[in-house]
Parts: structure tokens; C-alpha cells; sequence
């Protein structure tokens, strides 16, 4: 491997190689994706339509993990489940090598950014959501983690506090985040033990394209065994009584195809204090990575510690809320 990050090695003139490797004539244009974690491009074809085509990250995931990942998609796709899965080949492969990349390659498919504000919406995700659980409970990954509350929260804390908080904020971040950390262990042994299944992970707005008046979900990388809330929450925004009634529009569509357990709703604050937690963590951990000072250049600032550390407090706030399976913080 060349010195450096291995995705500077992703020139135009190597990623079009790649994908002429796999069979694909392409006609030079290239166009490149907003993505992070992995490297995204559409590419043009002298032949046919424009493909996508992604370039996951070195040693993140084992073969075996990309594998259950296109797997689920293609489960999901042949239950006419609107997911956008990834192309095979002849031989039925989608999982294509070049170097030291795994590639993936996929049908372009346009759409909007859905507009979750509206009441609507909200139930077509609720509908859709239900079937992609239904089929995601039917088996589990076995190469693909669980989250939790030791990698999720106090890795990602461990991490920070090793390589990334200003030693003026890190005794104060060590208080707030070991108090977070304790009260979401006991919330977590409240709740009990919930139903874990194969769900989308990161299924967040950027993720979903809205056309022909349904969503269609991208980007399955974050595909792991988890709690059917961890597919619903992130579609909430606003002040409180806005997520509450959103959550409502999305329940009352989710449940027209399948039962929920209400008692996950408990979950939602876990969730997105875990989530707080590891997306400061990444961003240190991927900051060898050339694209990440430049697209978050205040993330090792002064600023962004105190305001994360100010997050974080309101959070533990939130966290502290009572909570019942009716209704609770929502």
C-alpha cells in the first residue's frame, strides 16, 4: 500500500479502472458523492444509464459483514420493499474487489429529501418501516454488531478522552460522561431485555430519497441487530411535542403492518445520547482521513468541546426525564 490514507489512492483515473475492471465501460465522467465513512461516485457508461459506485473503507468490515449487509437489501428488494440494492453480476456477486477495495456498485435512483414535516409522510415511513421489520426479524446477522452501551457509549468516551478532548475540558467531559454513561445503565436495566432484529441503522433524512410518493432507503452500511426504535427515532426533530407528534404519525402507519413495542420508546434517549457519544468519537477516529479536517474543520476547536459538553448536559437532563411505555418524555 502507498504511504498515506488508502483512499488518496482513489483517483479519477483509478476509479474509473476499477469500474471497467468489473465489466463496465465508462465514458470518463465521474461525479463525486457526499459521503464520509466511505468513498461514493456516480459514474458514467458509454452503454447504459450512469451507475453508483462505492468504495468502502479499508478493514472496516470483514467480507462477511459487507455480504449479510447486501443481503439484507436483496432480501428486502425481492419483497418489493422500495431499497436500493446492490447490482450483481453474472455469477450473482455484488461484492467486486480492486486492490485493496471492496466495491459495491448500484443503480442510480433520483428522488427529493423527504419532507417529514408533514403528517403523511410520516405514516408512509411508519407503513414501510414495518415491513422492512417484519422481514429484518426473520433472521440475524452474525457478522454484523449489536449496539451497546460498552462500544457505543464508554468506547467512544475512552477514546475521546485519549486522543481528542482539550486537556482543560477533559476533567469535566470524565465527570459528565461517567454520570451519563451510569444513568443510562440503569435506564437500559429498567427497560429489561427487548427484541433485537436486522435493521437500517442510519436511517436518518440523507438516507431516504422521496419519489412516486413513497421513501426509498440508501446506504445500509450501519445494517445491524438492533431495536426496532433505532430505524424510527431518528426521523424526529424539533421541540419535544413536535417529535411526540410525529412519533404518533409514524406509530400509527408502523402499525398497520406490524405490533410495536411500546416499551422501546424508553429507548429513544439512550439512543441519541449513544449517538452524540460515538459521532464525536468517529470523527477523531477517521481524522487521518484527509476528507474530515476539511469538511469539519472546528470539530478539534475549542468551540465545538464546550458546546458538545453543553449538549451532552442538556442531554443527561433528558435522560433523567421519567418515563412511562404511554407516553413519557413522548
Amino acid at each position: 500500500m502507498a504511504d498515506g490514507h488508502p483512499f488518496e489512492r482513489l483517483t479519477p483515473d483509478f476509479v474509473l479502472h476499477a469500474i471497467e475492471a468489473q465489466g463496465h465501460l465508462c465514458d470518463g465522467r465521474m461525479l463525486a458523492l457526499n459521503s464520509y465513512e466511505n468513498r461514493v461516485y456516480q459514474i458514467g457508461r458509454e452503454d447504459a444509464e450512469p451507475i453508483i459506485a462505492k468504495f468502502y473503507r479499508p478493514e472496516r468490515w470483514s467480507d462477511a459483514a459487507l455480504a449479510e449487509e447486501h443481503a439484507l437489501c436483496h432480501e428486502m428488494a425481492a419483497a418489493d420493499l422500495p431499497v436500493v440494492a446492490p447490482l450483481r453480476d453474472s455469477t450473482g456477486t455484488s461484492l467486486f474487489r480492486h486492490d485493496e477495495f471492496r466495491i459495491a456498485l448500484f443503480p442510480r435512483r433520483g428522488g427529493r429529501a423527504p419532507e417529514l414535516d408533514r403528517r403523511e409522510n410520516l405514516q408512509i415511513m411508519g407503513r414501510y418501516l414495518a415491513r422492512m421489520h417484519t422481514l429484518g426479524g426473520g433472521q440475524n446477522f452474525q457478522h454484523r454488531p449489536q449496539m451497546t452501551l460498552e462500544e457505543d457509549g464508554e468506547g467512544s468516551v475512552k477514546f475521546v478522552l485519549e486522543h481528542c478532548i482539550p486537556a482543560d475540558l477533559a476533567a469535566a467531559y470524565a465527570s459528565l460522561t461517567t454520570d451519563i454513561i451510569a444513568l443510562m445503565r440503569t435506564r437500559l436495566a429498567q427497560i429489561g431485555t427487548v427484541n433485537t432484529i436486522r435493521v437500517h441503522g442510519d436511517c436518518h433524512a440523507g438516507n431516504v430519497l422521496w419519489r412516486d410518493d413513497a421513501p426509498h432507503f440508501v446506504d445500509f452500511d450501519d445494517a445491524r441487530m438492533a431495536p426496532a426504535v433505532q430505524d424510527l427515532w431518528m426521523s424526529l426533530s424539533g421541540y419535544p411535542e413536535e417529535q411526540r407528534s410525529q412519533l404518533d404519525a409514524i406509530l400509527d402507519g408502523y402499525e398497520e403492518f406490524a405490533d410495536f413495542d411500546y416499551a422501546e420508546l424508553a429507548l429513544i434517549e439512550p439512543l441519541r445520547t449513544l449517538r452524540m457519544l460515538h459521532y464525536a468519537a468517529w470523527l477523531g477516529r477517521r481524522w487521518d482521513d484527509p476528507a474530515f479536517p476539511q469538511a469539519f474543520p472546528w470539530f478539534n476547536s475549542q468551540a465545538y468541546w464546550e458546546r458538545h459538553i453543553l449538549e451532552l448536559r442538556e442531554q443527561f437532563a433528558a435522560l433523567s426525564e421519567p418515563f412511562t411505555a404511554a407516553g413519557g418524555n413522548y
